[in-house]
């Protein structure tokens, strides 16, 4: 009896091993950049993606009762060493079915390959954008909800062309992020006639810019394109170039765009433009009322991103059946595609009961979803303009 109640035990733990022990519950990693250059931005997307996570255990349909929690871990934005910790705490001590983030190019490669990779552990990043992570091996394990800057830099060239732009100096923050972009806008702008007076890089937390200013200045264009970070480096250059009377308009990507972006520049660089991912429509509309009802703010860069990327992971698991990342990464792409019935913001409920009908959901989400092929974001970017102390949008891309 002592024998066969051991093989009852045995077969009842690889049983619950392999449904993911989803009776019990599943945690979600948050890792992004809760310290460093874009720490204004970090704490929004937390919020949207623990926003999916309430969402989720309200409606009670997840995997047959299941409960879901959160534990968030630090990246630095631009620090590898820590955010390869923190992944690995996430996944070794934390247990962890998932990780939304990370949240910079740089660290969100240093955590997929080192730690999130070899582990078997999905990662959706919201807003880590360089072209590189595109191509890269993951044994099906990476998706984004944003779009690859191969893109932004396509849509940059096309706003500058629209505005009757031909001549731009860019900078850019001197890392993966910061050079994708760079590259990508460079070869869109020229190819479409356009002039790159200079493209040079920026190192960030210094104090003083004013050699790399001058450099800008010397060059000259009708534009300073600042591919930066709004907390750090970004903020010193467009400051020392107002400072020094080198240029007074600037466009913005999305690394820049924020609320404080806002309160830094709307007032002493009217006129200057950007663009970040986002769309426009009822999904958006719903966020942004869900997550003011949360008390944070919904609209702020890559927070409908890091909603949706939590949600389209639960999704994923209910469409398994399971928690198991091995099982689970397989269904991410079609709960994110036709064919289905469309689900907005505050309707996973409904598309948890859908899947487990036996039914197909085409997540739309808070930022229009349609991923594309190695599983990114096609992509949607708001245009926006600084015009009388305030950030406004002008249109969508």
């Amino acid at each position: 009896m002592l024998f066969r109640s051991k093989i009852l035990m045995a077969t009842t733990a690889v049983a619950l091993l392999a449904t993911g022990a989803h009776a019990e519950d599943t945690k979600i990693g948050i890792l992004l950049g809760f310290t460093g250059p874009l720490e204004s931005l970090a704490n929004d997307m937390a919020a949207g993606a623990e926003l999916a996570i309430s969402e989720v255990n309200e409606s009670g349909m997840f995997l047959d009762g299941a409960t879901v929690s959160s534990e968030r871990g630090d990246t630095g934005c631009i620090d590898a060493g820590l955010a390869v910790a923190s992944a690995e705490r996430l996944i070794t001590s934390d247990r962890v079915s998932g990780i939304v983030g990370g949240m910079c190019s740089g660290e969100t490669t240093a955590s997929l390959q080192n730690v999130a990779i070899p582990n078997g552990i999905v990662m959706i990043s919201p807003s880590a954008t360089s072209p590189a992570l595109s191509t890269v091996e993951d044994n099906g394990l990476f998706f984004r909800t944003s779009p690859s800057d191969a893109r932004q830099g396509q849509v940059m060239a096309d706003i500058l062309n629209d505005r009757g732009i031909k001549e731009v100096a860019v900078t850019y923050t001197n890392n993966d992020y910061g050079k994708g972009l760079a590259d990508s806008f460079e070869t869109a702008f020229k190819e479409s006639g356009g002039t790159v007076t200079i493209n040079t890089s920026h190192e960030d937390g210094k104090a003083d810019y004013s050699a790399e200013v001058g450099a800008l200045a010397s060059a000259g264009g009708e534009v300073l394109i600042v591919a930066g970070y709004v907390d750090q480096g970004g903020a010193g250059i467009v400051n020392g170039a107002l400072d020094a009377g080198a240029f007074d308009t600037f466009m913005f990507p999305d690394g820049m765009v924020s609320d404080t972006l806002e309160e830094k520049f709307a007032e002493i660089a009217d006129g200057s433009f950007g663009q970040n991912p986002s769309a426009s429509g009822e999904g958006p509309d719903n966020y942004k009322k869900m997550g003011e009802e949360a008390g944070f703010e919904p609209t702020n860069a890559f927070s409908p991103e890091a909603y949706d990327a939590a949600a389209l992971m639960l999704l994923a698991m209910q469409a398994a059946g399971s928690n198991d990342p091995a099982m689970y990464k397989e269904k991410v792409m079609d709960v994110a595609n036709a064919p289905g019935e469309k689900i907005l913001p505050g309707e996973l409920g409904k598309a948890l009961q859908i899947i487990k009908d036996g039914g197909d959901v085409d997540y739309v989400g808070a930022s229009a979803v349609e991923l594309i092929g190695p599983g990114e974001s096609a992509g949607s970017y708001r245009e926006i303009e600084m015009k009388d102390g305030k950030m406004v949008t002008v249109g969508y891309r």
